[in-house]
């Protein structure tokens, strides 16, 4: 068991914090067929239900009496609405509708649905492709509907992604031979610049004597180098692989209300915390953390400070909470031998707001 902790604690460490924050959760766009009262209230129903899936990673129809509730009386939830004629392939009439915040939040948490804050990963995705026996990236500018369409699969699920540009800076340090063969290193360097947290390489061809194409991928940091496989229509695959991806996303990051935790206090150490506004930003910052209950100063020397964090959650989940916060970054003693953490004592550095 404390080797598990110690593998998580340097994982956790060595993790570039690179966590953005997401501004376009509680907005929908979708396709209309035209203007009509009745049409948009059927789409902004819909929309509160895409809305609701970016906040708790519940792609199914959530049926419960306060959604529906909700629905009804969607109005109530509208922060505003406006048409767009976008200037795309399909010409199509969309509407793009806002939603209050506060309100939704209130809505997921009384009905006791998972939820995932704003703050979340940036996944950087590195997809090879074979066609007609020539290998080549999939990017905007070779594949343009390939990569609008995992832009679009990830933005359903609330989920910052980036298909790389393949420029000559990236081809200098990553080949198709790095992503193909999924070696990680390179790859994994060449996504700093794209602030990745988390790092995608898949490979799609068309299987043997068949029409069905064959899709297989895997983080760079898995445990596992077996890949995940899929088969299915070209376009079909890719929309699952980004499914599958946003999937193991939430099952990291959501905090799920009905598992509950007795309130428990962590003593968190930040240094660099030079004059009494950056205790007031830190404090406010871990007070922003959905699990946290309650945060006092109970110690101070020079720049050092430790807070007293009540949380109700795990000591596992809070420091996923914690790193996805760029505020603060993970402290690392050079004479330590290993990093582990402990109840009562996580020690960051201030990085600021």
């Amino acid at each position: 068991m404390l080797i598990r902790v110690l593998l998580f604690i340097c994982a956790f460490v060595s993790a570039p914090n690179f966590a953005i924050e997401v501004t376009d959760l509680y907005q929908s766009t979708l396709a209309v067929a035209d203007k009509t009262r009745a049409t948009r209230v059927k789409a902004s129903q819909q929309a509160l239900m895409n809305v609701i899936k970016k906040l708790t990673g519940r792609y199914e129809n959530v049926d419960h009496a306060l959604v529906k509730k909700a629905k009804r009386s969607i109005s109530d939830y509208m922060l505003k609405y406006e048409y767009l004629n976008l200037d795309d392939d399909d010409g199509e009439l969309k509407i793009r509708i806002k939603f209050e915040a506060s309100k939704v939040e209130t809505l997921v948490r009384d009905a006791q649905l998972p939820f995932w804050g704003n703050r979340r990963p940036m996944i950087a995705i590195w997809l090879a492709i074979e066609d007609n026996l020539q290998r080549d990236f999939v990017t905007q500018e070779r594949y343009p509907q390939l990569g609008r369409l995992i832009y679009d699969t990830a933005a359903e699920w609330g989920v910052p992604v980036v298909v790389p540009l393949l420029d000559l800076q990236d081809r200098a340090s990553v080949g198709i031979a790095e992503v193909w063969g999924n070696f990680s290193d390179p790859v994994e360097q060449a996504s700093i610049r794209y602030n990745a947290e988390r790092v995608i390489t898949a490979r799609m061809f068309k299987q043997p004597h068949s029409s069905r194409w064959q899709l297989e991928w895997r983080y760079t940091d898995a445990e596992l180098f077996e890949s995940n496989q899929l088969v299915g229509d070209k376009q079909q695959v890719l929309i699952q692989m980004v499914n599958d991806l946003s999937s193991v996303l939430v099952a990291n990051y959501v905090i799920d209300p009905t598992v509950s935790y007795a309130t428990t206090s962590t003593v968190f150490t930040v240094d660099k915390l030079n004059d009494f506004t950056h205790i007031e930003q830190a404090k406010r910052q871990l007070k922003s953390i959905s699990t946290v209950a309650g945060v006092d100063v109970i110690y101070r020397s020079k720049d050092v400070v430790k807070f007293e964090v009540e949380h109700t959650s795990s000591l596992e989940d809070l420091i996923k909470a914690l790193k996805l916060e760029q505020a603060f970054s993970v402290y690392i003693d050079p004479r330590a031998f290993y990093h582990a953490a402990d109840a009562e004592s996580l020690k960051y550095s201030w990085v600021g707001p």
